[in-house]
C-alpha cells in the first residue's frame, strides 16, 4: 500500500505581473490572474503587490475563487537591520499571513542585493569572513525564532543577486543557523547558481519548509554569464520557465520530497514575459506537468533515478 504525498500545487502571480519588473504584465488585472489560477487547478496562491493589505480584504479577494492563501515574500535587510528593527517592521504582513493560513513566511534578503538593479550578477553582496556570516545567522535565527512565536515559520529564500545565492551560500547559511530557520528549496535559483537542484535538495531536505517549482533554460543562463547580464536582462530573455519546458528533472525532486514526507506546497514561480510566454498557457503547462508527477509519484508508477 502507498503512502498519500500531502502536498498542494499553488502558484505565484509572477507568471502574470512581475513586482520587480512592473512592465512585465502590469496592466494585467488581479481578478485575470486568480480566476485563470483557479480555472487551471491550483488550490492556493501566493501574494504580490496586488494583493490587498488587510487580512478580511485579502480573505474576501481568494475565496471569491476558492482558493488558499499559500505565502508571501518579506523583503528582509537583516544584512544591516536590527532584529529589533525587523521585527517591528514585518508585524503587517505577519499579521497578513497568519490570518490567512499561511505556515511559512518567504524570507528574501535585499540589503544589497542586485536582484532589481541594472548590475551584472557577479556584483551581488558577499559576507567576507566568518565573523558576518556568524552575525547575520544569529540574527537570522532569532527573527524566524519570533515570527514562529507567532505561527509563521521563516522560510529563507536563497535568491540570484543576494547574499546566499549559491550551493555553498545554502550550505553555510544551513549550517550556522538554527532549525528555526527554514529552507525555501527554489530548483530554478539553484541552477542558475550552478549548482545540482537535486544533490542541493537532499543535502537540506529535512529544513525545506517550502519549495518553488521553477525550470531553466540552460542556453540563455550560459549567455546571461557570458554577457553579464543584470538578473532581470536574464529573465526577459528567458532564463526561467515553468515546471516541464526546461531542462531540470521534477520527477527526481518530487519523489526525494515523497521519500522524506515532505507536506507543503509546490509553487510554480517562472519569471517570464507574458507577452513572450502566455500567462495561461504557461501556468496551465507547469501544473500539469507537477501534478502528473506527484500522480505518478504517490502511485508508485515513477521510479526513482538511479
Amino acid at each position: 500500500m502507498t503512502k498519500p504525498f500531502n502536498v498542494k500545487i499553488g502558484i505565484n502571480p509572477i507568471s502574470w505581473m512581475n513586482d520587480d519588473l512592473p512592465s512585465l504584465g502590469g496592466e494585467t488585472p488581479l481578478e485575470v490572474a486568480l480566476s485563470e489560477g483557479a480555472q487551471i487547478g491550483y488550490r492556493g496562491f501566493e501574494l504580490g503587490n496586488k494583493f490587498p493589505k488587510e487580512p478580511q480584504a485579502l480573505r474576501a479577494v481568494l475565496a471569491r475563487h476558492g482558493l488558499e492563501c499559500v505565502s508571501g515574500w518579506y523583503s528582509g535587510h537583516l544584512a544591516n537591520a536590527s532584529v529589533e528593527d525587523e521585527i517591528a517592521n514585518v508585524g503587517p504582513h505577519l499579521r497578513l499571513l497568519a490570518q490567512n493560513g499561511a505556515k511559512v513566511m518567504i524570507y528574501g534578503e535585499v540589503a544589497n542585493a542586485i536582484q532589481g538593479r541594472p548590475d551584472p550578477l557577479y556584483k551581488r553582496p558577499r559576507f567576507l569572513n566568518e565573523r558576518q556570516w556568524q552575525e547575520y545567522a544569529d540574527k537570522l535565527t532569532a527573527f524566524a525564532r519570533y515570527t514562529l512565536s507567532q505561527g509563521v515559520r521563516l522560510s529563507y529564500h536563497h535568491h540570484m543577486g543576494a547574499y546566499v545565492e549559491t550551493a555553498a551560500d545554502v550550505e553555510r547559511l544551513m549550517t550556522l543557523t538554527g532549525d528555526e530557520v527554514g529552507l525555501l528549496f527554489d530548483s530554478g535559483h539553484i541552477a542558475f547558481a550552478g549548482g545540482d537542484p537535486l544533490a542541493v535538495l537532499a543535502q537540506h531536505i529535512h529544513r525545506v519548509s517550502h519549495v518553488h517549482c521553477k525550470d531553466v533554460r540552460p542556453a540563455v543562463i550560459k549567455l546571461a554569464r557570458n554577457r553579464n547580464w543584470s538578473f532581470l536582462q536574464a529573465v526577459i530573455n528567458g532564463a526561467f520557465t515553468v515546471p516541464g519546458d526546461g531542462a531540470i528533472d521534477f520527477g527526481a525532486l518530487l519523489q526525494l520530497l515523497y521519500r522524506h514526507d515532505y507536506q507543503g506546497w509546490l509553487v510554480v514561480e517562472a519569471e517570464q514575459d507574458p507577452a513572450v510566454a502566455p500567462s495561461y498557457q504557461y501556468a496551465e503547462m507547469g501544473y500539469r506537468h507537477l501534478a502528473e508527477l506527484v500522480q505518478a509519484v504517490a502511485s508508485g508508477t515513477r521510479r526513482e533515478a538511479a
